[in-house]
Formats: C-alpha cells, structure tokens, sequence
C-alpha cells in the first residue's frame, strides 16, 4: 500500500467505533489521539453479537478475531415468560447471539487493547469548541491545552458533543422511538437456574430479561414513555427513573431492581436513531451511533467495526480527506440504512404496549422457532450483515513487536 502523508487526527470517543478507527489509523502511519470524556476506560454493557462473512472479515483484517472467538458469550436458549413468570416457550440460542456474541465490556477492552500501541489515550476530557481554518482544525478541550489536528473524527455515541458543535443540535437529527432501555448487573435469583441462558419477562410495555454470560448474571429492562425528558449525565437520576417506571412490576423484577442502586456499569438511554443527510464537515466526520445510530437489533457495534475499516481506508487510498470522507459516506449509507430499517422496529418487539400486541408478538416467537422460519430469519438478519463490498485498501495490522511506540498521555 502507498503511503499517504502523515496526519495529526484527533478521535473523539474511546467505546467501540473509536478504538477500531485508532487501530487502523494508528497503522497506516497517522499521529493519532484518542479523547474520552469517562475518567477510565468504560467496563460493562450487555451481550453484543455479529453476523456473517463481513464482519468476520473485518474482525479477522484487525487481528482481533480470535480473541473474540474466545470470549464468546456461549449463550444458550432463551426462556419467553408470561406476566406471572410460566415458560411459554424457548428462542434459539441463534436468534438473539448470531455467530458470535461478547460482552460490551469484553468487544471495548479487546479493541482498546489492541489499538493501544498505535494510539495515545486520554481519558477524563473531552472537545469544548472546533475552530477549522484552511489547513486543520483547532480544538480547545475541556481541561487540557488546546492543540491543532488535520482531521476530527466524531465517534462519542448518540449524544455526540462533535457532531452537536459541527452540525448543531441533538435535536435536529435524533429519531426518537418512544422506548427506553437499561443494563446493568444483577444478581439472578438462584432457582432461576441460568446458565449460559436467560430468561425474558413482559407485561404491556415493559421488558425485563435476565441472563448469564460467563458466570456473571446481567439485566435488561426495556419500557414505553412516549415524550420521556432525562439527562444522559446524571445517572443517578437514571437509577430513580428506572426503579419508579418498575415499581409496580411483578414477577422476579423486585429482586432485579435491588441491582440498580449500586450497579457500577448501569446504563440507560432511549432506543433512538441518528438520521443526517451528509456525515462531514470540511475536517470533521463522524462515525458509528454518532452518524447512524440504528438501535438495537440494527447491529450497531458490526456496523461500528466496518466503518472505521472503511473510514480508515479511504484514507489510506483517497488523494485527500474530502474525497476520503466522500467514497467514505457513498459505501457506508446504503449499509447503514439498511441496518436502521432492521432496527427500527427494537421497541415495539421487545416490550409491546397492548396485552394484545404482547400476544401477537409471541406468536411471531413461536413461528421463529419453527427450522424452516427460523433459516429464513437467520438468512434475513445474515443477508443484512453482508449488504456492502468490503474493499481491500491493502490494510493490514502487524503484531505488537511491529507497532510503532506511543507515548499515553
């Protein structure tokens, strides 16, 4: 591969589409810094999965495959409840883990890992302003000195503070669907007997699910409020939401809910989109949930991995960053919605607000796990995964003894 110039390239986000963005970056030569506004690297979060040929190319381009193969979750089936907690029926181990399921924490740590030599970190800051000029972008931070990069790459999630001071408002290009979520670790009442499986309990508009990965039990809790206002920072606040809009719950939820107060990798946030009609701005670009967020079930962290590779490499190949962010945004666009249309629907499949939408999407249940419907959603859900040509761009990642030496900040 031909070597394009050098550049100074600020990331900012250091969860998933980050670190693998950083990785590649940090490998084609670039002088990269990555920007985390947590005061460490952040552990947690629920079971992530991929699917089909081109995510399992893309983990295998970034040396990270293996590793991940490792650490697969080994979820078994799946256990649907009614309101009193009878079993009606069980989900396949396939339907909800894919090919290959990890934990959130277990994906963040191996990527981080990993795109640690090519890369330095700085955790507890984050961008206060963006001034472009003719030849980069000046950015004060937060807390440390303001410094001067060629490119800004916007990967800070849903809430991106890049693309809020690039673009404008939140507001502007979030999809809300009217479901909310949250996750965190919980201890599962031991007559439960979960294993490697787990356990979905509904009543009209909520969800709780209840699991074991690795010897480690974790919850999920979906729930309708159309119009819903919070602050995505104040967890705290969060907590108090959650344990209010459960309250009244049946079933194993009270036990769950004992959790939330200290649970040290609560999360919550709406299941929303991120829906915007170009993805840059002269040398800023975003990418992952802070571009396209597509919700759960849209495979976000597969559609994460694959845009950093292909950011990465038009980069690499493109004769300038416009033209790079370009090719960039007209391979990856028609990939991304297509994943958003499978994820549109997350909600409304997961906590149903009727008892009667409750028992129709049950019956949708039991229909997947009959073979012939259950291989046609497989097909479905694969034939997404693999809807964009992976380019080769001539990247590749070396191993440690290889990798250039960067100092952490």
């Amino acid at each position: 591969m031909d070597r394009v110039s050098t550049k100074k390239i600020l990331i900012s986000g250091a969860s998933i589409a980050g670190p693998a963005l950083a990785l590649w970056l940090g490998r084609c030569g670039h002088d990269v810094t990555v920007v985390e506004r947590a005061a460490t690297f952040r552990e947690g979060g629920g079971a992530v999965d991929y699917r089909g040929s081109v995510h399992r190319e893309v983990l295998a381009r970034m040396g990270v495959l293996d590793t991940l193969r490792g650490l697969d979750t080994g979820m078994g089936e799946q256990a649907v409840l009614d309101e009193q907690g009878r079993e009606l029926l069980r989900l396949p181990a396939s339907f909800m883990s894919g090919e290959l399921e990890v934990t959130r924490g277990d994906l963040a740590r191996t990527l981080y890992e990993a795109s640690l030599p090519f890369a330095r970190y700085v955790f507890g800051d984050s961008v206060r302003t963006l001034t472009e000029h003719g030849t980069g972008v000046t950015v004060d931070f937060e807390h440390g000195p303001t410094q001067d990069f060629d490119l800004v790459v916007g990967a800070d999630g849903i809430h991106s503070t890049t693309r809020r001071l690039a673009f404008g408002p939140e507001e502007a290009y979030r999809r809300d669907s009217g479901w909310f979520f949250s996750t965190f670790s919980a201890k599962a009442p031991s007559h439960l007997g979960l294993r490697d499986s787990a356990v979905l309990w509904n009543d009209p508009g909520r969800m709780v699910g209840l699991g074991n990965t690795l010897g480690e039990d974790g919850a999920m809790l979906v729930f309708h409020a159309p119009g819903l206002t919070y602050d995505h920072r104040d967890v705290a606040a969060q907590k108090e939401l959650v344990l209010r809009r459960f309250a009244d719950a049946g079933w194993e939820v009270p036990a769950v809910l004992r959790s939330v107060p200290g649970a040290p990798d609560f999360y919550f946030d709406s299941l929303s989109q991120i829906v915007m009609d170009r993805w840059s701005s002269g040398r800023v670009v975003l990418l992952g949930d802070a571009a396209w967020a597509p919700a759960p079930g849209g495979m976000g962290n597969g559609l994460a991995v694959v845009g950093a590779y292909v950011l990465a490499g038009e980069l690499a190949t493109a004769p300038d960053h416009a033209t790079a962010f370009a090719r960039y945004e007209e391979r990856m666009r028609p990939y991304a919605v297509k994943c958003q249309k499978q994820g549109a629907g997350a909600g409304r499949f997961l906590a149903p607000v009727t008892a009667k939408q409750l028992k129709q999407r049950n019956r949708a249940y039991r229909l997947l796990c009959h073979r012939t419907m259950r291989g046609l959603f497989e097909w479905l859900t694969t034939r997404t995964a693999e809807a964009i040509d992976l380019p080769a761009y001539g990247l590749s990642v070396p191993s440690r003894a290889e990798a250039p030496v960067i100092s952490q900040l």
